[in-house]
């Protein structure tokens, strides 16, 4: 597999086709491969396909064009939250719970202790 450096579109006017070129990088060489396509819609999805790709290569024996997306697992990010969520709503009622036993023994509260004489 070799590494895509860069997409060219090309309209040969000879032919009045639409082609790729791919910019590749081989063995410390650059080179160039050239192939047909339908027209510059594709040509356009090709260069945004490789401009969104963290890697790209071309395999040569079989004419394969392949790009690699990293992607971000976002459920794993959702449960993070969550449970972060969760940490924090404990201990808001932890801290509720605390303030309540603060108020009952305060005279304040409304509540009359009763001593011994």
């Amino acid at each position: 597999m070799l590494a895509i450096q860069g997409l060219k579109c090309i309209y040969d006017t000879g032919s009045r086709s639409w082609a790729m070129e791919l910019a590749l990088e081989a063995e410390g060489e650059n080179a160039v491969r050239r192939f047909d396509i339908d027209g510059p819609e594709d040509a356009e999805m090709l260069i945004r396909a490789f401009e969104e790709s963290t890697t790209s290569g071309f395999d040569p024996h079989t004419g394969e064009i392949v790009f690699g997306y990293d992607f971000i697992d976002l459920d794993d990010e959702e449960d993070d939250e969550d449970e972060d969520e969760e940490a924090g709503e404990d201990d808001e009622e932890d801290e509720d719970d605390e303030d309540e036993d603060e108020d009952d023994a305060s005279p304040e509260s409304g509540k009359e202790t009763k001593g011994t004489a």
